[in-house]
């Protein structure tokens, strides 16, 4: 009625939160839930994808980046299993073996970092370079 009230009556629901239901809106709905980052599995790819992301910079850093797209592609991809993980893509899309290409994906790199790691200390002084396949190596384990 007129004239409005001065106070309107408070919402139960914001004085406790919001609901379990209710999505939140913004970017924070883009991030994975907290439960899946504090799995193996969630924090095993967040280790992968932070440590190709150091190793990208290592190369592009260096003198002469020949292994640059080794980490970028590794890391675009771990973040995207990340992400596919978090979302539970693999309940949506069930044509897919998910648990195989994961593991394809984490030999390969496994494989490929093994090997261009050892190159970047080996063949290159460069700082840049050492520190790389360090990081590279750290990869491989993880």
């Amino acid at each position: 009625m007129w004239p409005p009230d001065a106070e309107p009556e408070p919402d139960p629901e914001s004085a406790h939160g919001p609901r379990s239901g209710r999505t939140v809106p913004g970017l924070r709905a883009l991030l994975p839930a907290r439960a899946f980052l504090c799995s193996l599995k969630g924090r095993l790819l967040l280790a992968e994808s932070g440590l190709s992301f150091i190793t990208f910079i290592c190369y592009v850093v260096s003198s002469a980046s020949a292994f640059l797209t080794v980490p970028l592609l590794e890391f675009l991809l771990a973040v995207y299993f990340l992400f596919a993980d978090a979302m539970q893509l693999n309940d949506k899309w069930q044509g897919l073996c998910w648990p195989m290409m994961d593991f394809l994906r984490c030999v390969t790199a496994a494989l490929i970092y093994f090997v261009i790691s050892i190159t970047a200390v080996a063949k290159y002084s460069d700082g840049a370079y050492k520190a790389a396949g360090v990081f590279g190596f750290f990869a491989t384990i993880v």
